[in-house]
């Protein structure tokens, strides 16, 4: 019997990965347009169809993350490795900076005396370059926390919010909170499943609708 041959070339790995998540849900499915290219890069990423049932958008999620990154929006990640995992040239081209705060000097000193976590301390410590950004969750459910209590108290407000720490601690809790308020779009994962590869793949599935609009994809 002859072997199928396997595709080394990554665009013909991609394309044909495609092809087999869209056999594998055929119409109807539960996302149209450009929610379900996101929803399918998301489960191109990480191989989990459960996604399908998990993944939920606030109505204005992907047209207020488009315009963002358009106009050259700020992207602030709670780890390094969201901000790794986001595609740097795709956001050259948009002319988006991407930013980190849990290496700061500053973080790491108040951390270590205690109390709070370095990833929500990172809040604090970039709050005042947020209106307007990304703000991307993909490992710590205390970023989130701190960014919706910042939201609470009427602090800067970003675009949208990629939601999706992954856990046993206070990740389910913090993505139902973010569904519950009503003042800033977001992209999540209902229950414990998230993650960085998941939350820097919406990103760069934004990143590559809104350069195709603007006829640099």
């Amino acid at each position: 019997m002859e072997r199928e041959r396997t595709p080394m070339d990554p665009g013909e790995i991609e394309k044909r990965s495609f092809e087999i998540i869209e056999s594998e849900v055929p119409e109807p499915r539960p996302f149209n347009g450009r929610e379900w290219l996101i929803v399918r890069r998301m489960i191109h990423t990480s191989a989990d169809l459960d996604l399908l049932s998990l993944v939920r958008f606030h109505p204005d999620a992907v047209r207020h993350g488009m315009e963002a990154l358009k106009k050259g929006c700020l992207i602030v990640t709670d780890t390094q490795m969201v901000r790794m995992g986001i595609t740097r040239g795709r956001m050259e081209r948009l002319g988006c900076e991407v930013a980190c705060y849990i290496n700061d000097p500053e973080v790491r000193d108040k951390a270590a005396r205690g109390g709070r976590t370095r990833a929500a301390l990172a809040v604090d410590r970039g709050i005042s370059r947020f209106e307007g950004s990304l703000f991307v969750v993909g490992n710590a459910p205390t970023a989130l926390l701190r960014i919706l209590e910042i939201l609470e108290d009427n602090g800067p407000t970003p675009a949208l919010i990629v939601g999706m720490p992954v856990g046993f601690v206070s990740a389910k809790e913090s993505k139902d909170l973010l569904m519950a308020q009503e003042t800033v779009p977001y992209i999540t994962v209902e229950g414990r499943k998230g993650g960085s590869a998941l939350a820097a793949t919406v990103v760069n599935q934004l990143a590559e609708m809104a350069l195709e609009e603007q006829g640099k994809g």
